[in-house]
C-alpha cells in the first residue's frame, strides 16, 4: 500500500497567519505533481500551494477561512509512487496566482519540464491592441519580463490600425463637410468641397502613424520585446511564432494573455474574391468613392462608414436585417439618426437581407428579400458590415488546453484566467461587448493578477459609442433591458431643443435620457444622442459606478451653456426641480 504523505504550507516568505480563501481539490482527487491543491490571500498577494508529488488526496486538514503559516499541515496524500529510499520530500514553494476559480480547463496540460523556446517571457501577450500593448507595459510597469507578439507590421491592432483612429478620422472630414453644408441655412455659403483622396488617405495613414510610432516608443522605453509573426500555441507553456518569410521562433513563458481579438464577419456565399465586395479594412483604404455604395449592415461600424461615403459623394443604401438600427440601443436614441439619415441616404432599408450577390462586370448585382424589399440593385461596391468573430479558434488554443467555445469565446472568469491558470484573455476573444476600451481595461487588469494584486473586474457598467452623425451612447440599464426583465424604473429625457448651446450650433434634434430605480431614483443607465454624445456619456458612467442618485446629478453645478448640461437637467425633471422646461406637475 502507497505511503501516506503530509503536505504542509511551504516557505511563503515572512507571512504568517494567511487566509485560505479557495480549495481546489477534494479527498479522492487524483493530481499531478505541481498541481494546485489551495489557494492562499495575504493583502499583498494571492498564492497557490502546489502538490510536491503525484497522488490521490485522502484528507483536508483546512477549510475556506482557516489562517495558515509555513509548516502548516493542509493536505494528506496518498502518493502514485512511493519516493526513493532515504530521499525527502521538501514542499515546493508557493506560486503567485490569481485568487478566484477559472473556468473548466479543456484537455489537461502534460506533466513534467516546460520546454525552454527561443525566447523566455515571464508574460508573453499575444496581440497587440489596445488591451494587448495594455496588458504588456502595465506587466512591465510591475516588474515583469514581457514578450509581445504581433503578426501585423506595426503595433495596435486592428484599432490603430485599421479600425477605430482611421475612422474617426475619415468622421471628422465626413463632419466638417456636412458641417460646410449646413452653414449655408446660416448665411454662410461655400463652394463644393474638392475631395482629394490621395491628400485625405495621407493624413488618415498619418494619424495613424503617430500613434503606432508612439507604442513602439513607449514598447522600447519599458524594454518590451516584440516579436512580429503570427502566433499559435505549441504547447501550454510554448507559443510558435511564424514570420512574414516563414522563418520560426518559438517563445517560452511562465504565463501568457492572449489578446488575439476578433475578425469580420462573413455571409457565406457571396464574391468575396471581387475587390469590390469590401470589408470595413477595405472600406478605410479610401481607393475611390463609389457612385453607388450597398452597406450590409446597420450596426455601428456599417453606418459609421455609411457616414463617411454619403459625405465624400456616394448615394448610400443600407439594408439591416433586423427591425432597427443599432439593436442593442434604445429606440428613442436612434430615431433622430435614422430621420437624419433616411434624408441623406439613397435608402435605409430594415427587416431586409440580402439573398445573394452576383458580380457583374458594371457592378455587383444584391437580390434583396423581406417585406418590402426592392427589385434587384446594382452596386459600384460593397461593404460588408455584419458583426466580428473572435479569433479565439485561430491561435491552437487547444495544444494549450484552453477551452474555446461554439462561438469561437474563449471562457474567462473575473480575473481573465482561463482553465488553464497561468493563461489570460482579454478583449474581443473572451466575450462581448467587442469594445476597445473593453479590452484595455481587461489587459491591465490581467497584469496585475498576474503580479499577485488583488483585482477582479466589477465594472457596473462598458458604455457604448456609435460615432455616427449624430452620435448615438449609451451604458448601463437601457429602457428596453428594463421592459423586458421586468425592473421599475423612473425615466427623465431632456430635449436637446431646449439647449442653449445645441440650438447655437443647429443641431437640436438630441436627446439626453437617464434611467433610475423607481423610489430610490439611483442611476441605473442614461443614454444620448446628438453630436459629441460620446463625450456626454463618461459622466453618467462615473455616476453609475459611484452609485449616484439623482439628486447628486441635479445639485451639480454644470457650466453653461453646453451639452454636459443635459445630463443635469434631465436630472432635475427627474427630482421635479427643472426650470428650463414646463413640467406639469404629477
Amino acid at each position: 500500500m502507497s505511503a501516506i504523505h503530509e503536505v504542509r504550507v511551504p516557505d511563503i516568505g515572512d507571512f504568517k497567519d494567511v487566509p485560505v480563501i479557495e480549495l481546489l481539490v477534494k479527498p479522492g482527487d487524483a493530481v499531478s505533481k505541481d498541481d494546485s491543491l489551495i489557494t492562499l490571500e495575504s493583502d499583498k498577494a494571492t498564492m497557490e500551494v502546489p502538490a510536491p508529488m503525484a497522488g490521490t488526496v485522502r484528507e483536508l486538514k483546512v477549510k475556506v477561512g482557516d489562517k495558515v503559516s509555513q509548516g502548516t499541515l493542509i493536505v494528506l496524500m496518498e502518493a502514485t509512487a512511493a519516493p526513493a529510499a532515504g530521499a525527502s520530500t521538501p514542499p515546493p514553494a508557493a506560486s503567485p496566482a490569481p485568487a478566484a476559480a477559472a473556468p473548466a480547463p479543456g484537455a489537461s496540460p502534460a506533466a513534467g519540464p516546460a520546454p525552454r523556446g527561443d525566447v523566455h517571457a515571464d508574460v508573453l501577450v499575444l496581440g497587440s491592441g489596445p488591451g494587448g500593448y495594455t496588458a504588456a507595459f502595465r506587466a512591465a510597469d510591475l516588474g515583469r519580463q514581457v514578450v509581445l507578439v504581433e503578426r501585423h507590421a506595426t503595433l495596435g491592432g486592428v484599432c490603430l490600425n485599421v479600425g477605430c483612429i482611421p475612422s474617426k478620422a475619415l468622421l471628422h472630414a465626413a463632419r466638417v463637410i456636412a458641417e460646410a453644408q449646413e452653414m449655408s441655412h446660416f448665411g454662410l455659403k461655400f463652394a463644393k468641397p474638392e475631395v482629394d483622396l490621395p491628400a485625405l488617405r495621407g493624413w488618415k495613414d498619418g494619424v495613424v502613424g503617430r500613434l503606432t510610432k508612439g507604442l513602439a516608443g513607449l514598447a522600447k522605453q519599458r524594454k518590451v520585446t516584440v516579436i512580429q509573426g503570427r502566433g499559435a500555441f505549441a504547447s501550454p507553456r510554448l507559443l510558435e511564432v511564424t514570420r512574414a518569410d516563414g522563418t520560426r521562433t518559438t517563445v517560452s513563458f511562465d504565463h501568457c494573455i492572449i489578446a488575439a481579438g476578433s475578425s469580420v464577419a462573413r455571409i457565406p456565399g457571396f464574391p468575396y474574391d471581387d475587390p469590390r465586395l469590401m470589408d470595413s479594412t477595405g472600406a478605410l483604404r479610401l481607393e475611390d468613392i463609389p457612385k453607388r455604395l450597398l452597406v450590409i449592415g446597420g450596426g455601428i461600424i456599417g453606418l459609421e462608414m455609411a457616414c463617411v461615403y454619403d459625405a465624400l459623394g456616394a448615394r448610400v443604401t443600407v439594408v439591416e436585417l433586423a427591425a432597427g438600427l443599432i439593436p442593442g440601443a434604445d429606440r428613442d436614441l436612434v430615431k433622430p439618426l435614422h430621420k437624419r439619415i433616411e434624408k441623406r441616404y439613397e435608402a435605409v432599408l430594415l427587416g431586409t437581407r440580402v439573398a445573394k450577390l452576383e458580380a457583374l462586370p458594371e457592378g455587383l448585382r444584391a437580390t434583396f428579400e423581406g417585406e418590402g424589399a426592392p427589385a434587384p440593385q446594382t452596386y459600384d461596391r460593397v461593404l460588408m458590415a455584419v458583426g466580428r468573430r473572435p479569433n479565439g479558434r485561430d491561435i491552437g488554443a487547444d495544444k494549450a488546453g484552453v477551452t474555446v467555445n461554439e462561438r469561437g469565446f474563449i471562457p474567462v472568469d473575473n480575473r481573465q484566467r482561463t482553465g488553464v491558470p497561468h493563461i489570460f484573455a482579454i478583449g474581443d476573444v473572451c466575450g462581448e461587448p467587442m469594445l476597445a476600451h473593453k479590452a484595455s481595461h481587461e489587459g491591465k487588469l490581467a497584469a496585475e493578477v498576474i503580479a499577485g494584486h488583488k483585482a477582479a473586474f466589477d465594472a457596473r457598467t462598458i458604455p457604448s459609442v456609435a460615432y455616427t452623425d449624430p452620435e448615438v451612447a449609451w451604458m448601463g440599464l437601457t429602457e428596453t433591458q428594463a421592459k423586458e426583465r421586468g425592473v421599475e424604473i423612473e425615466k427623465a429625457a431632456f430635449p436637446w431643443a431646449a439647449s442653449g448651446r445645441a440650438l447655437a450650433t443647429g443641431r437640436d434634434e438630441g436627446l439626453t435620457k437617464l434611467i433610475f430605480e423607481k423610489g430610490t431614483r439611483r442611476l441605473l443607465g442614461a443614454g444620448m444622442v446628438g453630436p459629441n454624445a460620446g463625450e456626454l456619456i463618461a459622466e453618467t458612467v462615473l455616476g453609475l459606478e459611484m452609485g449616484a442618485d439623482a439628486a447628486d446629478l441635479g445639485l451639480t453645478i454644470h457650466p453653461h451653456p453646453t451639452l454636459s448640461e443635459t445630463v443635469f437637467f434631465a436630472a432635475e425633471i427627474a427630482e421635479g426641480s427643472i426650470t428650463d422646461l414646463y413640467m406639469p406637475k404629477r
